[in-house]
């Protein structure tokens, strides 16, 4: 069993803690012994999980942009070596990138040091084998033997060898889209067209500079390009209103066809049209999907609790695939997805709201360029048509209105009192007219509602890791939401163990 010093490190399926001195009331606690015990600790588990010894073993390590980011891959690689690994220091990276590594470099495994969105203070450590991200036990298994200090055997010195990968991940990007499009300027498909980027100061500033600048397109107006760790024009996160604004903003400003936004460390993306509309969220979904089901008719898409009974109508109706609505997390979707594919399912994409899509064709991994770049080509096979990509969407039906309340859970035992409370709701839903439980659900509690109820749907849940019952509602009605939280509350203050 881990402590609360090492459990509080697990953040899903990463490590994630306080790096950095600067925020108030936040004390550093992934600290240089611990980030060494850690890399102490995957050596371990990569020794028995590939049977090698640490001295055949061969790991990439990158960094984020984060002002901890340079310091902490240092430490990782002088841990490494210690016992006898050959490290591969690709330094300023993408995190899917890292994972292509052990794609195209054979390495053992990869880590990147990064904490996502999450501000400048915080940092982590995400790995990757052949197969994929390592899944929850992993992680624990992990911090175990960095809590009890357990390490290789191995006492001999590895070699560090500096690798500037990135230029061939851009080069694989390129070639891509130079085939896809088939332009008659074969070397710059992309000209003629007008495409900003908003990478917030993250790692992403290179699509728009060995991308896009490199394929033809006019890329003037894109924003905040320069990697800088403190983040001081926007956090990096395409589920940001602010970050959303930015780009939208730019491309209004600039003229441009299409807006790109990536997160910190690249794994997620989003985008906006040249009417400085947002393709986010559920409309990002619909999109990826559009794309992923051309060539694999009748697949199923997979994708988290939360979205829309349009977009379930859009994949199944519009699109002629099946929409499996499975639980938050972007390595619960892409697990559930792989399970089906092993099981002879087609399943081409799985994709959360939050903006982590992996298709099976790139190995099911959550690339935010690599779905942009998915986007950027559809929108140039479109261009030849006479067409947008909102001409791809305009059979999606979107909610009037939407929102998400977080209910705090004061019981110290939260998951008890909120499986009770999820319990309770399935039996109160049952004798309310107008409402129907949704069957089959993954997570938490969903419920329709009919015309006279608010013309919509809620999802009652219980986050994973934190004493909080998400509440998220939609109804297809101006005022609806407010009708259906009206009816849930007057459920919710009959019960105990929750702040409202």
């Amino acid at each position: 069993m881990l402590s609360e010093k090492y459990r509080i490190l697990k953040s899903g399926t990463d490590i994630r803690g306080i790096a950095s001195e600067g925020v108030e009331g936040e004390s550093v606690n992934l600290t240089d012994e611990v980030v060494c015990e850690i890399a102490g600790g995957f050596a371990l588990w990569l020794e028995k999980k590939c049977n090698k010894k640490s001295g055949d073993l061969t790991v990439a390590v990158g960094r984020d942009c984060r002002i901890s980011g340079e310091h902490i891959a240092d430490l990782v690689i002088n841990t490494l070596i210690k016992y006898g690994v050959k490290v591969y220091d690709c330094a300023l990276s993408s995190t899917p990138a890292m994972f292509m590594t052990t794609v195209d470099l054979g390495c053992d495994a990869a880590v990147q040091i990064t904490a996502s969105h999450h501000p400048f203070n915080r940092n982590g450590l995400k790995f990757f084998i052949p197969s994929g991200g390592l899944d929850h036990g992993d992680i624990i298994e992990i911090l175990e033997y960095a809590e009890s200090r357990k390490t290789p055997e191995t006492k001999e010195t590895g070699t560090v060898i500096a690798k500037d990968y990135m230029s061939a991940y851009c080069r694989h990007l390129c070639d891509f889209i130079k085939k896809e499009v088939n332009a008659k300027d074969y070397e710059h498909p992309l000209r003629g067209f007008k495409i900003v980027v908003d990478a917030g100061n993250g790692v992403g500033g290179f699509y728009e500079r060995d991308v896009l600048r490199v394929l033809g397109a006019d890329t003037k107006g894109s924003r905040y390009l320069e990697p800088d760790g403190t983040f001081p024009n926007h956090v990096p996160n395409p589920e940001n209103k602010e970050a959303m604004k930015s780009i939208c903003d730019a491309v209004l400003e600039s003229g441009a066809d299409l807006g790109i936004i990536f997160d910190t460390d690249v794994d997620r993306g989003g985008a906006v049209d040249s009417d400085g509309n947002e393709i986010n969220r559920n409309r990002l979904v619909a999109l990826a999907s559009c794309i992923a089901l051309e060539n694999n008719p009748g697949g199923t898409i997979v994708t988290d609790s939360v979205t829309s009974s349009g977009l379930a109508e859009f994949i199944e109706q519009h699109l002629g695939g099946k929409h499996l609505r499975f639980r938050r997390g972007y390595k619960n979707v892409i697990n559930k997805a792989i399970e089906l594919k092993n099981s002879g399912i087609n399943a081409p994409l799985a994709i959360e709201t939050s903006g982590h899509a992996a298709m099976e064709e790139n190995y099911y991994l959550d690339d935010g360029a690599y779905l942009c770049t998915k986007i950027i080509v559809k929108a140039a096979q479109l261009r030849q048509e006479g067409k947008t990509l909102s001409s791809l969407l305009t059979e999606l039906k979107e909610p009037a209105e939407a929102t998400e309340i977080r209910i705090k859970i004061s019981d110290t035992d939260f998951k008890t009192t909120g499986e009770g409370i999820i319990s309770s709701l399935e039996k109160y839903a049952k004798e309310q007219s107008g409402w129907e439980i949704v069957p089959d659900s993954y997570e938490g509690i969903r419920i329709n509602f009919d015309k006279n109820n608010g013309d919509g749907w809620l999802l009652l849940r219980l986050s994973v890791h934190d004493p909080i019952l998400p509440l998220n509602i939609e109804s297809n009605q101006i005022g609806g939401v407010e009708i259906i939280k009206e009816k849930i509350m007057c459920f919710l203050k009959t019960q105990n163990g929750i702040v409202l």
